[in-house]
């Protein structure tokens, strides 16, 4: 595995060894498949507010180029590594295939914990670092948007670092960027959105009451804080955990979400939100619900905890989070638990990101309520490829997902052929 030797991308290579299994796929075309077209590390020495140079490591993985630029975010966590750079960026390919959208899969970060940083040392980070990938990125080559600790600020200060250098504006080599310079409405809330669409037609395909039901959702960021808002106050089921990587809280009376948001906005954390009702973070997952929404960090539905999920649709909104090994624990309890995969479930983000850098390329304007009907017509779409498949072949959701990425991804590079 050289420089991908690392615990996440071996298992997305497990994932993908699966479904090559399944589709009888070549023996010669695995590895093409697999591993990344490139992949680039660099070193950010940056200036900090004390006087000292601090020397960062940052990552940028493209997968494949086969069908379009690479699309992908970026990630500021104290843990990245390449490995799990280049996982993200195999997921985000088929990923991008799946919703049928012209991208290659990518991901990218800095090794760094932003909550370290001063918003000034966070700037300086950043710009060093879209400095360093300028000669590996472009609108036509690569572009980024935000992840795990960036944010709209952050592809701001991409974006002009980007177009400093280029000598004008060049909105479209980022996504996720605020409105007021380029960005699309509805781009920040579109992952969490996608999640609560897709547990709505899963509920309403398993003729549950959504007024009835109750969900547990683990992590509290953008995309979890979206989807429990969404649930809440749009799909009215009863939200009674929640979590993010400073305290758990579980409730069976139900969580006042809006309040659990303010709270956030105040003070960064859950920790000293609705106290009496802390639980263990692991014991949170294996609560009883109607709606599981893991929307934290990949790996957290494992071999040890898969048998002990008591939900009745396990939506998937983090990316990975679910190992192999409790992939074979879920697929034998395939009529207790309706598995929204990843690549499917977490969707919005990207599909909207689409439309953002359609939106800069061609000076397009859309209205919110114009992106958030063609996000959920897209996802309707690739909904229902997933589950026709998945029933003719009698296969699980996440080999019907995958399946239909790496097949489009195969048959686009033997149409282009391989260069001598």
């Amino acid at each position: 595995m050289s420089i991908y030797d690392d615990d996440v991308f071996r298992m997305a290579c497990d994932q993908f060894q699966v479904i090559a299994d399944y589709l009888s796929i070549n023996k010669n075309d695995r590895e093409r498949l697999m591993y990344p077209k490139r992949a680039i590390a660099v070193t950010l020495p940056v200036h900090m507010d004390d006087g000292s140079t601090r020397t960062f490591q940052g990552y940028r993985v493209q997968h494949h180029l086969t069908l379009g630029p690479t699309k992908g975010g970026t990630r500021f966590a104290p843990s990245l590594s390449m490995g799990e750079t280049a996982a993200l960026a195999m997921w985000m390919s088929w990923k991008c295939a799946l919703s049928n959208l012209p991208y290659g899969g990518a991901k990218g970060g800095v090794t760094v914990d932003p909550a370290k940083l001063s918003r000034t040392e966070l700037e300086r980070v950043s710009r060093r670092y879209m400095q360093e990938m300028i000669p590996f990125v472009g609108p036509h080559t690569d572009i980024m948007g935000p992840d795990m600790g960036t944010n709209e600020q952050v592809m701001a200060w991409f974006m002009d670092t980007y177009s400093v250098h280029q000598g004008y504006s060049v909105s479209e080599i980022v996504t996720g960027k605020p409105v007021a310079i380029g960005g699309t409405e509805g781009r920040r809330e579109a992952t969490g959105r996608g999640v609560v669409y897709l547990v709505e037609r899963a509920m309403n395909m398993l003729k549950m009451d959504p007024e009835k039901c109750t969900a547990i959702v683990q992590g509290f960021g953008n995309v979890g804080s979206v989807a429990a808002l969404s649930l809440a106050y749009k799909s009215g089921v009863k939200v009674i955990g929640i979590s993010d990587a400073h305290a758990a809280i579980y409730d069976p009376k139900g969580i006042d979400i809006q309040a659990a948001e303010q709270h956030v906005f105040k003070k960064g954390t859950l920790r000293a939100f609705a106290q009496d009702n802390h639980v263990d973070p692991k014991e949170l997952l294996m609560m009883p619900c109607d709606i599981l929404v893991p929307a934290a960090v990949d790996r957290v539905i494992n071999g040890k905890n898969a048998g002990e999920l008591k939900c009745r649709i396990l939506a998937e909104a983090a990316n990975g989070p679910t190992t192999p090994q409790a992939d074979l624990i879920l697929e034998k309890r395939w009529d207790e638990i309706f598995v929204i995969p990843d690549i499917l479930c977490n969707a919005g983000g990207v599909i909207v990101s689409y439309f953002e850098w359609v939106q800069g390329l061609q000076s397009y304007l859309w209205t919110e309520m114009e992106v958030t009907d063609k996000l959920f017509r897209i996802l309707e779409h690739s909904f229902a490829q997933v589950i026709k498949r998945a029933k003719a072949h009698k296969i699980s959701h996440r080999t019907a997902a995958m399946a239909i990425g790496v097949e489009r991804v195969l048959k686009a590079k033997k149409m282009r052929g391989l260069f001598p």
